[in-house]
C-alpha cells in the first residue's frame, strides 16, 4: 500500500507510536530547557516531571471533532492534524500562562477512527512539538500520552506548569480603582471561525482575510506576558477562551467587583477585524466581545503599576453600587454579550 493511502487500522499501537514520539520534541535535539523537567519521558507506564517548587499547577482541554473543529469547513477549508496539534497545545499552554506559570510538559490523548490517515497523525505530533516551539514554551515537553481508537476524532491534553516559587495570580485579586488590561488578541478567532463557516471559499481569500481565518486553527497566545504580569503585580488574570465579555463577569464575580471597559479601547481592538467583518456582513465589535478562542490575557493591575510589554489598558475597576451584582460594563452601562458556552452552542 502506498504511504500516502495507510491509515492506522493498518499499523500496530506500537508501529504508530514509534511515528509519533521523533516528532515530539524535535525541536530539541539537544535537551536543552525542555529537559530541565522531564526525568522520565515516553516508554514506561508513567512520565516523571520535576517539580523543584514543590507545587505543580496543571490544567485540561479537550477538542472533538464537530464540535470543536470540522475535517472540512463550510468554505472548503480542510482541516490538518498540525491546526488540531497547533491548538491543543496553545489552549493548555494558555492556562499555565493565565496563572503567571510556564509551563513544563504535557500529557496527550488521542482518540482516532481505525480510517484516520497515517499521515495526519504525524501531522498532529508536528503541530503539537511546532506549537510548544514557535509560541516560546520552550521550557515544556511532550512527556506522554495515549491512542484509542472512537468513531471520531478527539484530543485530550493534560499540561502542567511551575510557578518557580511565586504567588500564583487568580481571578479573586481586582479591586476597585484597578486598571483593566488586555494581552493578546481578542476576536479574530471569532472571525476566523465566520470565515470558514459562512465566508468566502477559501481559495479566494486575500492573505490578510486567510491570517485571520488562521487564528481559529492555530491561535497566538502571549506566553510572555503571563509570567511579565505576576512580576509586575497583576492582581487578578485570568485566560480568554470564551469571550471578552463572558470571562470579564466570571473574573469580575471571583472578584466581587464590576469591570468598565472603555469604548474606545474597544474600538481600536476591532480596526484589524474590518476586512473580514466586510466579508461576511458582520458587526467586528460582536466578535471583539463576544468571541472566544484567542487565548488573550484580561488581567487587572493598581493603578500605579506600570502595565508589562504587551498589555494595554481597556478600562476600569470599580466597586458595587448598593444593590449592583458584580458583572461587567461598557462606558457604565451594562454588557451583555453571551460569548461562547460548549453546551449552549
Amino acid at each position: 500500500m502506498p504511504e500516502s493511502h495507510l491509515t492506522v487500522a493498518g499499523l500496530s499501537e506500537s508501529e504508530l507510536l514509534a511515528r509519533i514520539f521523533p516528532r515530539l520534541n524535535n525541536l530539541h535535539p539537544n535537551g536543552g530547557a525542555a529537559a530541565s523537567a522531564l526525568l522520565l519521558g515516553p516508554g514506561d507506564d508513567a512520565a516523571i516531571v520535576a517539580a523543584p517548587d514543590g507545587r505543580t499547577v496543571v490544567s485540561i482541554d479537550t477538542q472533538v471533532q464537530d464540535q470543536d473543529f470540522r475535517l472540512v469547513w463550510r468554505n472548503g477549508y480542510r482541516t490538518t492534524g498540525f491546526d488540531v496539534g497547533w491548538k491543543a497545545a496553545a489552549q493548555n499552554l494558555s492556562d499555565i500562562n493565565a496563572m503567571g506559570a510556564r509551563s513544563t510538559a504535557m500529557v496527550v490523548s488521542l482518540t482516532l477512527p481505525p480510517e484516520t490517515p497515517v499521515s495526519w497523525v504525524e501531522d498532529f505530533a508536528d503541530g503539537l512539538s511546532h506549537a510548544i516551539h514557535d509560541l516560546g514554551a520552550d521550557g515544556c515537553s511532550v512527556a506522554g500520552g495515549d491512542l484509542g481508537r472512537g468513531r471520531e476524532l478527539a484530543v485530550t491534553v493534560a499540561i502542567l506548569g511551575t510557578l518557580a516559587g511565586q504567588q500564583p495570580v487568580l481571578r479573586s485579586g481586582a479591586r476597585p480603582g484597578h486598571t483593566v488590561a488586555l494581552a493578546g488578541a481578542v476576536g479574530h478567532a471569532a472571525a476566523g471561525l465566520a470565515l470558514l463557516e459562512s465566508g468566502p471559499a477559501v481559495d479566494l481569500l486575500t492573505p490578510a482575510l486567510r491570517t485571520v481565518m488562521d487564528r481559529q486553527c492555530r491561535p497566538l497566545p502571549p506566553l510572555a506576558a503571563g509570567p511579565a504580569a505576576l512580576a509586575s503585580g497583576a492582581s487578578a488574570m485570568m485566560d480568554i477562551s470564551d469571550g471578552l465579555v463572558r470571562d470579564g463577569h466570571r473574573l469580575a464575580a471571583a472578584s466581587g467587583v464590576v469591570l468598565n471597559l472603555d469604548p474606545a479601547a474597544l474600538k481600536l481592538l476591532t480596526e484589524p477585524l474590518a476586512a473580514a467583518a466586510d466579508a461576511v456582513d458582520a458587526d467586528p465589535m460582536a466578535w471583539v466581545l463576544g468571541g472566544g478562542e484567542d487565548h488573550g490575557l484580561l488581567a487587572t493591575f493598581p493603578a500605579d503599576v506600570q502595565l508589562p510589554p504587551g498589555f494595554a489598558a481597556i478600562g476600569s475597576v470599580e466597586a458595587l453600587a448598593p444593590t449592583e451584582s458584580t458583572g461587567v460594563k461598557i462606558a457604565g452601562r451594562p454588557a451583555d454579550t453571551v460569548g461562547w458556552d460548549h453546551f449552549a452552542d
